[in-house]
């Protein structure tokens, strides 16, 4: 019904920038609010940051100032663009979005993100 394909994970250093990319594609109508979620080997998942179709944001305290999430309605995909990159930050980044019509939350695969000294 819905699919979440995550893109632009790859290997950075220290210190350096990547954008994340998720596009929705399937049968629906509408997606409501929008989300990273992150987990690191032996870590649990957690919500890094969140965004509503009012593009009304919330970030987890270790990302803030570093992350930004934004997201293109008419394309059906939200970004995260992060910045000044640390250990950290570390894992496998997935993709969330709340599908209106079905009631659902549908998941990405997600993309691995490795920050390096």
């Amino acid at each position: 019904q819905v699919q979440l394909v995550e893109s632009g994970g790859g290997l950075v250093q220290v210190g350096g920038s990547l954008r994340l990319s998720c596009a929705a594609s399937g049968r629906f109508f509408s997606i409501g609010a929008m989300g990273w979620y992150r987990q690191a080997p032996g870590k649990q998942r957690e919500l890094v940051a969140g965004i509503t179709v009012g593009d009304i944001t919330n970030y987890a305290d270790s990302v803030k100032g570093r992350f930004t999430i934004s997201r293109d309605n008419a394309k059906n995909t939200v970004y995260l663009q992060m910045k000044s990159l640390k250990p950290e930050d570390t894992a496998v980044y997935l993709c969330n979005a709340y599908v209106t019509d079905y009631g659902i939350y549908s998941w990405g695969k997600g993309t691995l993100v490795t920050v390096s000294s």
